[in-house]
C-alpha cells in the first residue's frame, strides 16, 4: 500500500513486527466474500506473511475503514484483498474476446451465478490477491493533512486515502498476474480533488476571477470528469481487436523492438512520454498494437476535442484517450485541471502518448511542434512532482497511406471534412487496399530533467530531496514565481526539448521505396522516364544512402528493375503514378494532379538530403559570384539557405551544421581539402557534383522555395499600410500560384500548398514583414521586394542545378 521503490520501509526493514493484521476485503458478490473467507480460515494470511497472527477483516471502504481502523492505537499491519477473476486461456492468451460479448459475459467480472458455477469448475479462473501491506502508522506518515485532520476529530480525510492506496496496491498486485499492459488508473478524479495543495491553487483562481471558491470548485471538477480518461480492461481487449483490423489488413507492421526491453526497465522507475510523428488517424493504433505485443502499460493518448464524437469518443476515453480542447483561452481553471492531471498521471508513473506536431502532416515531414503539452510537463519536472520523464521520440512511417487524396484536396485550398460517424465509415472502409509496410522505429530516450536543465532551465536540476510520498503535501508546488529572465529561460529549454524530440524522430525515420520512386520522378518536370531511366536516377542515391549508412526500407526493392516494376506498378495502383504501355516500352510519370500526394511520399524521409540540396546551390552561389573568396562566398550561402528554411526543417546551431556541411563536401570529393584552395570553390567541386549521378537541389528544395516566392512577391505587390489577414492572404497565394503553375513560372506543382505558404508566411512575419509603423512604411516595400529579388535568385539557381542532373539531359533520338 506504500511504494517501496521510492523508499519506504519494507516489511523486512521494520524493526518492530506487527502483533496483528486488517484485511481489507474488496468483495463485490456473496461468493466472492466466501472465496476469500475461506482463503482466510487456510491460513492465507499466514502463508503470504510467513507469520500466524490475527486477522480482523473490514470491507475496503471509507466508510468503515473510518469507523474502525483509523482510530486504533495500536499499528496492525493493513493487508488489501480481492479476487482476480482471469478469462479462459486462448491460444496461450488470456484476453476478452467478443464471443464473450456476444454471450452478455465479462469473464474478468463475472455475474454471481456465473462466479459460483466458476468457482465449482473451474477454480484455475480466479485467484485471491493481496496488495503490498503497510502498517497503520506508515499510512497515516504517508498522509500528513489527512492524519492532522484525524486529530481534529475528521478520520473520513484518511479512511479515503487508505482506500485509495489499498485500490493502488491491489492494482499493481493484479498487473504481476495479468501483465502491465493493463495497468490502468482508479479513483483519480477523488484523488486530484482531495489534493490540499490543489485546492489552495483553486481557491487563489477564485480570488484572480473574483468569484467563490464553490463555483470554481464545480467547474474544476466538471473539468475533471471531462478530462479523466476511465480506462476498462474489457472495452480495451475489444477495441484492441476490433481496431486490429483497421491497420493489419492494410500494412504489415515492420518493428525494430531491439531497445524496447530496455526501455521497458526503466519504464518501472519513470513513466514514459511517446511523442511520434503524425501521418494518419491510425497512428495511434499501430503504436499501440506494437506496445501491446511488448507488455507495455497502455499509453493514456492526448487527443483533440475534435475527435470525441459519437460512439467513438466514449469508447476511446475507456481506453485511455484524454480529449483536450484545441483552445483554453483564458479559462484559468481549466488550465489549471489539466496541468493538475498530467503532474498527477507522471507522478503516478502512468504513461502519456500525444503528437506534438498539433495534427497529421500535410507534407509528409514533420510540422513545427506545438509546445503546449510540453509545458505542462515542464511544470510537473520544476516543481519536483516526478522524479524525471522520459521522452520516446518514435517515428511512424507508412509505403502508402490511403487517405492522402483527402490530405492533397486540403493543401490545394480544400475545406477538410468535420471528423463524425459518416466520415469513420467512409475512412474504414478506405483502408481496406492493402498498403506495403508501416515502419515504426523508437529513437533514443530523453531524460526530460537532464535536457532542460542542459538548456538553460533554472528549476530543471536535480532537487536534493524529491517528496517520493507525496499526496500533496504543503508546499511540493510552490516553486519561485520566475521573473521575466527566468521565464524567457524556461520557454527557451522547453523549444529546444521540443526540437530534440523532432531530431530523435528524424534520426530514426527510414528512406521507404516510395520516396526514392517518387523523388526521382518529382525531379524530371512533367517527363515520363523509362524503368532504366528510374533506375538510373534512383541507383547513385541508393549509393548516397550506403555511404552515409542512412535507415532504410526495403530498398533491395530498387536494385533490379523487376522489383523496380513492382514498386511503380503499386504506386500506380495508388493512383500516384501513372504508366503508359502502348509505346514501346513502358514510360512512367507522376499521375495529373498527383503531385501534392508524390511530394507527401517524397517528403517522408527528404530530411535526410536537405543538406547535400543546400551544398549544391551554395556552390553554384560561389561559382557565380565575383568575389575572390569564393569559399566564403559559399559559406554565407548555406547559411542563408537555411536561415530561409528555418520553418521547415530542424537545423543544428551553426558550429555543428557547418560540421554536417563540411561532412557533406567530403563525401562528394574526399581529397577536398588537399587539392583545393583554402579560399576558392571552383568549376573542379562542380565537376566532382554531376560526377556523383544526381543534383538534389531541384528535387529536395524547389517546391519550398516555390512557395515562399509566392508568398514574397504576393506582399511586394501589396500596399505597406494594408493589414495581412493571414486566411485571406493563403487563399489569395493558393489563387496566384496555381495561375503561375499554367504560366510555368512555379515548376512544381506541389509548391501550391496551404502548409507551404503557412510556413512561408511566418517566415516572413520572422523576418518582419508583414508589418510597420508608418514612418517606416517606404523601407517596408523595399525590403518585401529584396525578399522577393533573393528568392528569384534562388529559384533560377535552382533551375541551374536541375540542368546540371544528368536525368534532365536531352534524351538520346
Amino acid at each position: 500500500m506504500i511504494d517501496h521503490g521510492h523508499g519506504a520501509s519494507t516489511p523486512a526493514q521494520r524493526t518492530t513486527p506487527p502483533e496483528s493484521v486488517v484485511a481489507l476485503i474488496e468483495a463485490s458478490s456473496p461468493v466472492e466474500r466466501r472465496l476469500v473467507g475461506d482463503w482466510l480460515s487456510a491460513g492465507g494470511i499466514a502463508t503470504e506473511l510467513g507469520a500466524n497472527l490475527p486477522v480482523t477483516q473490514l470491507d475496503l471502504d471509507a466508510h468503515a475503514v473510518a469507523g474502525r481502523l483509523v482510530g486504533r492505537r495500536d499499528d496492525p499491519l493493513v493487508v488489501p484483498v480481492r479476487v482476480l477473476w482471469l478469462p479462459p486461456e486462448r491460444d496461450g492468451v488470456r484476453r476478452m474476446t467478443f464471443t464473450d460479448l456476444a454471450t452478455m459475459t465479462n469473464p474478468r467480472k463475472p455475474n454471481r451465478f456465473a462466479q459460483r458455477r466458476l468457482a465449482r469448475r473451474e477454480p484455475d479462473r480466479h485467484v485471491v490477491l493481496t496488495g503490498q501491506p503497510a502498517l497503520l502508522s506508515e499510512l497515516r506518515a504517508n498522509n500528513p493533512e489527512a492524519t492532522a485532520m484525524l486529530a481534529a476529530g475528521s478520520g473520513e480525510p484518511l479512511a479515503r486515502a487508505i482506500v485509495r492506496a489499498g485500490v493502488v496496491a491491489l492494482e499493481r498486485a493484479e498487473r504481476t498476474i495479468i501483465g502491465d499492459r493493463y495497468k490502468v488508473p482508479r479513483l483519480v478524479a477523488e484523488e486530484i480533488l482531495d489534493s490540499p495543495e490543489f485546492l489552495r491553487r483553486l481557491e487563489l483562481i477564485a480570488d484572480q476571477i473574483d468569484t467563490t471558491a464553490q463555483e470554481v470548485y464545480r467547474r474544476a471538477e466538471k473539468a475533471l470528469n471531462e478530462l479523466v480518461a476511465a480506462q476498462s480492461r474489457l472495452v480495451s481487449d475489444l477495441f484492441t481487436q476490433a481496431m486490429r483490423p483497421v491497420h493489419a489488413s492494410t500494412w504489415k507492421v515492420d518493428t525494430d523492438e531491439s531497445g524496447l526491453s530496455a526501455l521497458r526497465t526503466r519504464n518501472r522507475r519513470y513513466p514514459l512520454v511517446f511523442l511520434p510523428s503524425h501521418r494518419s488517424y491510425v497512428d495511434a493504433f499501430v503504436l499501440g498494437d506494437v506496445l501491446a505485443r511488448n507488455d507495455f502499460p497502455p499509453n493514456h493518448v492526448i487527443g483533440g476535442a475534435n475527435l470525441s464524437f459519437w460512439p467513438m469518443g466514449p469508447i476511446a476515453r475507456r481506453t485511455g484517450t484524454v480529449f483536450i480542447r484545441r483552445s483554453f483561452g483564458d479559462d484559468e481553471v481549466y488550465k489549471a485541471v489539466v496541468e493538475e492531471y498530467f503532474a498527477y498521471l507522471l507522478a503516478k508513473r502512468f504513461n502519456l502518448e500525444w503528437y506534438f506536431e498539433g495534427g497529421r502532416t500535410r507534407t509528409g515531414k514533420l510540422r513545427p511542434p506545438r509546445y503546449g503539452l510540453l509545458n505542462y510537463l515542464a511544470a510537473a519536472v520544476r516543481r519536483n512532482r516526478v522524479e524525471d520523464v522520459l521522452l520516446v521520440p518514435v517515428s511512424i512511417t507508412y509505403e502508402r497511406l490511403n487517405e492522402l487524396g483527402a490530405i492533397a484536396h486540403e493543401q490545394g485550398g480544400g475545406k477538410k471534412k468535420p471528423e463524425g460517424l459518416t466520415w469513420l465509415a467512409r475512412y474504414v472502409r478506405s483502408q481496406q487496399h492493402s498498403a506495403g509496410r508501416v515502419y515504426v522505429r523508437f529513437g533514443e530516450p530523453l531524460s526530460a530533467r537532464d535536457r532542460l536543465a542542459a538548456h538553460g532551465d533554472p528549476l530543471s536540476a536535480p532537487p536534493t530531496a524529491i517528496p517520493l510520498h507525496r499526496t500533496d503535501p504543503v508546499g511540493a508546488d510552490r516553486v519561485p514565481a520566475p521573473d521575466d529572465g527566468a521565464a524567457e529561460l524556461e520557454r527557451k529549454a522547453v523549444q529546444r526539448l521540443a526540437f530534440e524530440v523532432a531530431v530523435g524522430i528524424n534520426a530514426v525515420t527510414p528512406v521507404t521505396v516510395n520516396a526514392l520512386a517518387t523523388l526521382a520522378l518529382l525531379g524530371v518536370h512533367d517527363r515520363a522516364l523509362t524503368l532504366g531511366e528510374v533506375r538510373a536516377v534512383i541507383d547513385p542515391v541508393l549509393r548516397y544512402i550506403d555511404k552515409r549508412g542512412l535507415p532504410g526500407g526495403e530498398l533491395a526493392a530498387l536494385r533490379d528493375e523487376q522489383s523496380l516494376a513492382v514498386v511503380l506498378e503499386q504506386l500506380s495502383l495508388a493512383k500516384v503514378v501513372t504508366v503508359y504501355r502502348s509505346g514501346l516500352e513502358p514510360v512512367y510519370s507522376i499521375e495529373p494532379g498527383a503531385h501534392l500526394e508524390a511530394a507527401f511520399y517524397r517528403n517522408s524521409g527528404v530530411h535526410w538530403f536537405v543538406n547535400r540540396a543546400i551544398l549544391e546551390l551554395s556552390i553554384l552561389a560561389a561559382i557565380e559570384s565575383e568575389e575572390p573568396d569564393t569559399l566564403q562566398v559559399g559559406w554565407d550561402e548555406a547559411f542563408r539557405l537555411r536561415d530561409l528554411l528555418k520553418f521547415e526543417f530542424f537545423f543544428p546551431d551553426r558550429t555543428e551544421f557547418a560540421g554536417q556541411m563540411t561532412r557533406e563536401m567530403l563525401l562528394v570529393d574526399p581529397q577536398w581539402r588537399v587539392h583545393t584552395p583554402e579560399d576558392t570553390l571552383g568549376a573542379d567541386i562542380l565537376d566532382r557534383l554531376t560526377e556523383s549521378g544526381f543534383m538534389m537541389a531541384h528535387r529536395v528544395l524547389r517546391s519550398f522555395f516555390e512557395a515562399q516566392l509566392v508568398v514574397a512577391e504576393r506582399l511586394a505587390a501589396r500596399a505597406p499600410a494594408a493589414e495581412v489577414d493571414r486566411k485571406q492572404f493563403i487563399d489569395e497565394c493558393v489563387q496566384v500560384g496555381r495561375q503561375m503553375l499554367l504560366q510555368q513560372r512555379l515548376h512544381s506543382p506541389e509548391s501550391v500548398s496551404t502548409e507551404l505558404f503557412t510556413s512561408a508566411l511566418k517566415l516572413a512575419d520572422n523576418h518582419g514583414l508583414l508589418s510597420a509603423p508608418e514612418a517606416e512604411h517606404a523601407e517596408l516595400s523595399e525590403r518585401r521586394a529584396a525578399f522577393a529579388r533573393q528568392l528569384r535568385t534562388i529559384t533560377i539557381r535552382i533551375s541551374h542545378a536541375a540542368a546540371l542532373d544528368p536525368s534532365n539531359r536531352e534524351p538520346a533520338r
